[in-house]
């Protein structure tokens, strides 16, 4: 869900992923490209997703700092993703933004 998505991010989200090559992305439109191939079920997220071992710490009171492993399960086939990210708010009444993330195949 695009819209969703883009209400949860900030619109300078930066990363750093496997499909970027080891570039910095910066903004959504990276990201869309995704979202728009996943709505003929050829997404690189298909298929059940689990969390596992979060480990949230907050960095004063508008910043916070997630770190887990993401498993994807597609029919027979399983992908493992080690995950970072970083969320931010204004202050206490704004919403939480999501404004970096590092994504990267585990070390084998």
């Amino acid at each position: 869900d695009y819209k969703l998505y883009t209400e949860l991010c900030d619109e300078g989200l930066t990363a750093f992923e496997p499909e970027s090559k080891g570039h910095l992305v910066e903004g959504l439109a990276f990201h869309k490209h995704y979202f728009d191939i996943s709505k003929g079920g050829h997404g690189p997220y298909r298929g059940q997703q689990l969390i596992f071992r979060p480990v949230v710490r907050f960095i004063g009171e508008n910043g916070a700092l997630i770190c887990y492993n993401r498993i994807v399960q597609d029919e027979l086939n399983v992908k493992i993703t080690e995950e970072t990210r970083i969320w931010e708010r204004k202050n206490k009444d704004s919403p939480w933004k999501h404004i970096h993330f590092h994504r990267s195949n585990p070390s084998e």
